[in-house]
């Protein structure tokens, strides 16, 4: 549904997002020993024929400063199940590029620094935010790169400050990346969609997770942008 269901099928459709106008230009190449500055990723979970190009612009970024060990991987929960705030602690996740393993040593980490977080597979089982991410880094790093995903249903900002604390101290000291999957915006005209990205964008700039949160007009924003975001914010502040 959201991408190919071959390995080469996937592979050209990815390269694909790298080459199209509105991506990149072209296919990256890692750079094996790259600066690895870039600790977060804002990155859209839509199908990929729609946001493809423009998530391939973030890891494309990435290739070029390196290979992290470990990715924490933020999505909000579409389906209402399971746990609020839900982690996978041990197994992996496959997709046609092979397996992604889950970090249990991290994910543990994770857990002893928070109190608000649940070990919960079935919050994953159904859900496409965190796993849409998966095949982009596994045409980088193929099955060397472990993550960990944490599921939302619960978005208010303590909640967010709180995992966002967690998740930064867990990372302390790791060659880490926190990547944020959110679609800013859905089917919008693209004044009103520039509008609700500078919003996140200067929030982010500002370092200023509470400025995220919108008037209750622009719920939907909230839904989508300000729990990922905030994760992301808060892992490179620490």
């Amino acid at each position: 549904m959201f991408y190919a269901g071959t390995a080469a099928a996937l592979k050209t459709q990815i390269r694909k997002c790298f080459t199209h106008k509105l991506g990149p230009g072209k296919t990256p190449k890692v750079l094996e020993k790259g600066p690895r500055s870039i600790v977060g990723l804002v990155c859209p979970h839509a199908g990929y024929i729609y946001s493809g190009p423009v998530a391939a612009h973030s890891y494309y970024n990435l290739a070029m400063d390196g290979k992290p060990n470990v990715a924490v991987i933020l999505g909000p929960n579409h389906t209402g199940r399971g746990s609020a705030l839900a982690l996978m602690d041990e197994g992996a996740w496959h997709t046609p590029l092979g397996q992604a393993e889950i970090d249990a040593e991290t994910a543990k980490r994770i857990m002893r620094e928070s109190s608000i977080i649940d070990i919960d597979d079935s919050a994953h089982r159904f859900e496409h935010s965190i796993e849409v991410q998966l095949p982009f880094l596994q045409y980088l790093y193929g099955e060397k790169l472990k993550f960990v995903p944490i599921c939302f249903l619960m978005q208010d900002l303590e909640s967010s400050r709180s995992v966002g604390e967690a998740v930064g101290k867990a990372l302390s000291g790791k060659n880490a990346l926190v990547i944020a999957s959110t679609d800013m915006t859905h089917y919008e005209p693209q004044e009103r969609a520039e509008q609700k990205d500078k919003l996140a964008i200067n929030a982010a700039l500002k370092m200023d997770e509470a400025s995220i949160t919108p008037p209750l007009s622009l719920r939907e924003f909230q839904r989508v942008v300000t729990v990922p975001l905030w994760q992301r914010l808060q892992h490179q502040s620490c």
